[in-house]
Order: C-alpha cells, then structure tokens, then sequence
C-alpha cells in the first residue's frame, strides 16, 4: 500500500496483460527487523536484508515456475544504503543469484547478465541510470504509457522517524514480535506505561478502523460515552491503576478533554466497566508518550 516501498501493481498488469503473484513475507519480514544481518539506515530501515529476502522470494518463485532471470527496477545511487555497487553486488552473492538479476534502468553501469550474455535480451536496448533524479524514469514512464508510479519521496515505514521510535519501544519492551504488533505500530499515537502495557489511541476514523481490524482478543478496547471518542487499545494487563491511566489518556483526545470529568468505558470480558475520570494533562502524556 502507500505506506510501504512498493505500490499496487494491478492497474499496470491489468493494462499489460501479465499476471500478479503475492507472496506474504509474514515472520520472515518480522524476523529480520528485528536482528539484520547488514544493519539499518538512518532509522529501522533493514533494506539490504529485505532485498535479501525478497530476491530469496522470487528466487523460490522463479526456480517453481522454470523462469530464466528476475527482473528488478533498482537503480545504481538511488538509495544511499542499499541501491550502491557493493550492496547490490552483496545481495546477489547472498541470494545466489549472482548473474540472473537483470536491473535494466541500470543494466549499462553494471556487469552484463546471463540474459544479456546469451542474447535473450538486447543490451543496448537498456539504460544506464545513476543517482536520485527521477527526470529518465518519468520520461519513460510517459513513453510506455504509465500513468501512475508512486510519488519519488514516498519510501519504506522504517525509514520513518516516529514509526522507527515506535518500533524502537516495541523491541526493547517485547521478547518476541509478531506481524500484528508491526501493524499496530501504523496506527494511531502510542504510550508506554509500563514494560508490559501499552495504549494505543486512534487520531482519526481511519486509526480507529485499523485498531479494530487489528485488534486481538487480549486487547483490552476503551471508549469514552456519550461523547465524540476515539477507539483506545490497552495491551497488557487491565489492572486498576492501567485502566484508569489508558481512561484518562483516552478522556484526553474526547471532545469533552475540557470538562473536569468524563466517562470511560472498558469493552472487555462479559460485561463492561465504566470508569469517570479527568482527561490526562500535558503532564500526564509527557513521560509515557512515544513520539
């Protein structure tokens, strides 16, 4: 989706006529997040790790279907981390696939592949690209009739700094993470109370309708009444004194924030419970507010 470092390639196949086939990373994805061989960026982001696994991926993928070569649409200097000579050159001795990865917007300033070695593809139909501009790429998308591409600023969730501190929080409080938490940590503003617990308040309509998508059973949902709320998760333990916390940083982001008190209601277990408190203060978020 838009949040992530691809984008949905339905529209282009449905255009060109080839198909699309998904292929769910899941515990893979997690599993390098959280211990990269290659380390990260600038913030979370794992990026030689993860072409790693994706060209592993499409490796198993490409052997299955009795496919020659992948292709990728990797260009030389684009991404300071991952998309330079030394590390493309890696990912391929690690993905032995040294050879069968044809980067044609690049394939000039790289070593020829088996595929252009044999003839199969004409090299000199390839380009040469290097560095951040986008000018080559857009004119030939304007030449090949490609009317939408995601936008050249938008990257991958771990090379945001809010999503990376979130993720940060995650690791060091959590033994082992899963899918789920990655997702929860799309939504919504985040605050630790203790190792153990968590609150999670939506922002808008659409937070609230991804924390109860993403919701577990063992998550605990607060809601304020009578009044315009947003959908609070507790992940941890529903003590008294987590309720009541996770209740008045709810009662905070309500549209009665200014009242002395308002109603909070915990929906968890058979029946109910509602608690009244004050909307927590600047002060209150200031020592548990992930940002």
């Amino acid at each position: 989706d838009r949040s992530s470092c691809g984008s949905n390639p339905y529209p282009v196949s449905h255009k060109f006529g080839f198909n699309v086939k998904l292929m769910h990373l899941g515990q893979k994805f997690v599993n390098i997040v959280e211990n990269p061989k290659f380390g990260r960026g600038a913030n979370m982001n794992v990026c030689v790790d993860c072409r790693i696994l994706m060209l592993s991926e499409a490796k198993n993928f490409m052997e299955m279907v009795n496919a020659d070569f992948i292709i990728t649409g990797e260009v030389l200097g684009q991404r300071p981390f991952s998309q330079v000579k030394n590390k493309l050159n890696l990912v391929l001795k690690e993905t032995n696939l040294v050879g069968k990865v044809l980067r044609p917007l690049s394939a000039k300033l790289l070593a020829p592949t088996e595929p252009e070695l044999s003839g199969m593809v004409d090299r000199e139909k390839l380009e040469g690209i290097k560095g951040r501009g986008r000018h080559r790429q857009i004119a030939l998308a304007k030449e090949f009739g490609l009317e939408q591409y995601p936008n050249p600023a938008s990257g991958c969730l771990l090379t945001d700094e809010g999503y990376s501190n979130r993720l940060r929080d995650l690791l060091a409080n959590t033994d082992r993470v899963t899918f789920e938490d990655l997702n929860l940590l799309r939504a919504g503003r985040h605050f630790r109370l203790d190792r153990q617990t968590k609150v999670i308040v939506g922002r808008n309509e659409l937070d609230n309708s991804r924390l109860m998508a993403y919701r577990l059973p063992h998550h605990h949902l607060l809601e304020a009444v009578d009044v315009s709320s947003p959908v609070t998760l507790l992940i941890g333990p529903a003590t008294e004194d987590n309720l009541r916390k996770a209740a008045m940083i709810t009662a905070r982001y309500t549209s009665a924030r200014n009242k002395p008190l308002v109603r909070v209601e915990l929906k968890s277990g058979e029946s109910p419970v509602t608690v009244e408190v004050k909307p927590a203060t600047d002060a209150d978020l200031e020592p548990v507010i992930l940002k």
